[in-house]
């Protein structure tokens, strides 16, 4: 991630925190995470997960689309965070053999809704660029697929996976010879 976006986010706790008069003890506290830990964030000394900045902006009760909006790069592109085959986080869960778990994408739900659908792409298909208002997790699962961001293009290949927001202007191309598909999931935030 780059050094500006981690000074943002580092930033953008520490202000959101002191706007709630809300210690650092007390945000470790709501986001069941260490004061160190906290401390190091606000600092600019290290970045969350995603999954712990998640709990420390809803622990904060910020909305995640507020948190981020403005939130820019020196090269003023949104985040994009993709997650190759190989990155995912192994697991296991009970007492079962033969079941091979992967940890993708992990999402605390409340006042949104989930769309979950399978999309596939012949070789020829195409489409402009669009937005949605929502954030979007996209799953290859056959094929090669160039994501196309304004001018900034992505690759994912079977296994790879993306996390996005919607508003960034996109659209997927197949990039194979055969129909690519992938598991598509929007997760729309319904307006306070």
């Amino acid at each position: 991630m780059e050094e500006d976006i981690l000074i943002q986010i580092s930033n953008r706790i520490k202000e959101r925190r002191r706007e709630k008069n809300i210690t650092v003890q007390e945000l470790a506290v709501r986001a069941n995470v260490s004061k160190g830990l906290i401390s190091q964030i606000e600092n600019s000394r290290t970045i969350p997960s995603l999954i712990v900045l998640i709990d420390i902006i809803k622990a904060l009760e910020i909305d995640l689309n507020e948190f981020f909006k403005d939130m820019r790069s020196k090269s003023d592109h949104l985040p994009i965070l993709v997650k190759r085959k190989h990155e995912y986080d192994h697991f296991e869960k009970e007492h079962a053999d033969g079941f091979h778990y992967q940890r993708i994408f992990t999402q605390s739900i409340s006042q949104s809704t989930v769309d979950i659908v399978i999309l596939e792409l012949e070789p020829d298909a195409t489409r402009p660029l669009v937005e949605t208002e929502a954030f979007e997790y996209k799953y290859i699962l056959a094929g090669q697929i160039a994501y196309q961001f304004n001018d900034d293009i992505i690759t994912l290949n079977q296994g790879d996976s993306m996390l996005f927001d919607g508003r960034i202007p996109h659209t997927p191309k197949n990039t194979g010879d055969a129909t690519a598909s992938m598991l598509v999931i929007y997760f729309f935030e319904e307006k306070k």
